[in-house]
């Protein structure tokens, strides 16, 4: 996917999200929900028009940041390599972003849910995206799992990231398994899971650089 037609997607996807605003705003209340603990129950509200338009101009702004951030980065050459992976986790971002929207929009309507449980899917599939994307990054200053030793090495980079990117799919596809569990028990799993898969490669940088530095010397 180019960068020209990921921005359309962006625009499309922001605008769809204020659309669905201009067509709720009138049936919200002036406190909509906003925040919801690890049970999945409402304990935070925000007003009318931050429910209405925060999420579809963060959306939008963040969309855009994330998408261009790659322009500025000294190794852009390797970002190209795998671009197009890159630009589809740019839209794959933009999509949970809508649907929380969706979400908030529902809330404050006064359709019943559980937050939890309807958030875990997604979830899993955006840890199962980054997965994929971390399959595919190459040694760059913005994306990917940036450590001292990925950084400073093409080898430690590509071995770290194949792990990174298993343990970030395992962990979506968990995750996702995971809102079949309580409210409270489901959002702890995917935070471990979430954890783990963050902590475990990082660590393991440092090994393959060790053991890259022994074979060396």
């Amino acid at each position: 996917m180019t960068i020209r037609r990921t921005l359309l997607i962006l625009v499309l996807l922001a605008v769809l999200g204020l659309a669905g605003s201009l067509v709720t705003a009138p049936l919200l209340p002036e406190r909509v929900p906003s925040h919801w603990n690890a049970a999945g129950e409402i304990d935070g509200y925000s007003s009318r028009n931050t429910a209405l338009y925060l999420m579809p101009a963060l959306m939008f702004g963040l969309g855009i940041m994330i998408l261009y951030l790659p322009q500025i980065d000294p190794l852009r050459a390797n970002v190209e390599k795998f671009r197009a992976a890159y630009n589809w986790a740019v839209v794959g971002f933009a999509v949970f972003m809508l649907y929380m929207h969706a979400l908030t929009l529902l809330a404050g309507l006064g359709v019943k849910f559980n937050m939890t449980a309807v958030l875990l899917p997604a979830m899993g599939g955006l840890f199962f995206g980054l997965g994929f994307l971390l399959d595919h990054a190459r040694r760059n200053w913005f994306i990917g799992i940036r450590t001292p030793w990925t950084l400073s090495s093409d080898h430690v980079w590509e071995k770290t990231h194949r792990l990174g990117g298993l343990l970030f799919k395992v962990a979506g596809l968990l995750v996702m398994g995971g809102a079949l569990l309580p409210g409270e028990t489901s959002f702890w799993v995917m935070f471990s899971l979430l954890m783990a898969a963050s902590f475990v490669p990082v660590v393991y940088s440092y090994v393959a650089f060790r053991q890259e530095q022994r074979k060396g010397g």
